[in-house]
């Protein structure tokens, strides 16, 4: 069936990528470009915060320490984009729990003959059931009950729908679980370069001078390659620390969507089937 207009739940109207005018992402997948030019624009709005405060201790720890503190607060950036447009996704996609698409008719009994009435209901309630996980389940499962007519089929394809939805959600988080890996590489890259910083220039000054005074004030100069060394690894544990947190949040968030979808389709679409006569076996009887 084509995508419908004016139902209560349009994936083309309501999903976040669609309205900024982005291809959007499958169930609660991210549109790459997005997230980078969103990651672009926070990461420029936090350093024109700190135009005011610059020269504070605050505001140099992220411009006085080379190159390492923009890209951290660049990938932190990308990671916490990634999880709040997945947030949204995933809010759009509870809403079809809040849809029945199965009569509640106590005597209706779902069968392959009577199938199409709740594809129908489907339809009415989705524009497209592709890019809702819980219709995609059901539509599918369906789509083999008319088929195949096998009612004994329809809960392994559930159950098997559902291992690929948690297989491909596990998947949509690759990204952010890798930058939860890098920021802190780059905090201890920043820790490296620092340190052989402070030790080129500590060579330097006993070399330049026997004077112990003379080797005092160079000292001062060196101190400020073993800050670049310990701010930058701070940065970077923070940064993973908040993403990682987020991270969790948003993930158990995900599957316990995941969860209630499962129980959706049992107490909805398996409860209601009925085996058909040629299914039955001596045990049955």
């Amino acid at each position: 069936m084509e995508p419908r207009a004016n139902v209560p739940l349009s994936w083309s109207k309501q999903d976040v990528e669609q309205r900024l005018y982005f291809p959007g992402g499958r169930f609660t997948r991210i549109n790459t470009v997005l997230a980078v030019i969103l990651a672009a624009v926070l990461t420029i709005a936090f350093y024109c915060a700190l135009i005011p405060l610059d020269g504070k201790t605050f505001a140099n720890m992220f411009t006085k320490r080379g190159v390492i503190p923009y890209t951290i607060v660049f990938f932190t950036s990308w990671s916490l984009v990634i999880l709040i447009l997945k947030s949204w996704k995933l809010r759009l996609q509870r809403f079809a729990l809040d849809h029945t698409i199965v009569p509640q008719d106590g005597s209706f009994v779902l069968s392959s003959g009577n199938v199409d009435e709740v594809i129908d209901r489907i339809y009415e309630t989705v524009d497209d059931p592709r890019h809702f996980v819980l219709f995609n389940r059901i539509a599918i499962a369906l789509a083999n009950l008319k088929n195949l007519r096998r009612v004994g089929d329809v809960d392994e394809i559930l159950r098997t729908q559902a291992e690929n939805d948690e297989a491909s959600m596990d998947n949509s988080y690759m990204l952010v679980t890798g930058f939860v890996w890098a920021i802190p590489v780059l905090g201890f890259i920043g820790t490296v370069l620092g340190l052989s910083e402070a030790i080129g220039q500590f060579g330097n000054v006993l070399q330049a001078s026997d004077d112990i005074s003379q080797i005092k004030d160079a000292l001062k100069n060196v101190t400020g390659g073993l800050s670049t060394a310990f701010v930058t690894t701070l940065q970077a544990l923070v940064a993973a620390l908040v993403v990682q947190l987020v991270l969790t949040f948003v993930k158990k968030g995900e599957l316990e969507f995941l969860e209630e979808c499962s129980n959706y389709c049992t107490s909805h679409v398996v409860n209601r089937l009925r085996l058909m006569p040629f299914e039955r076996t001596d045990d049955d009887n």
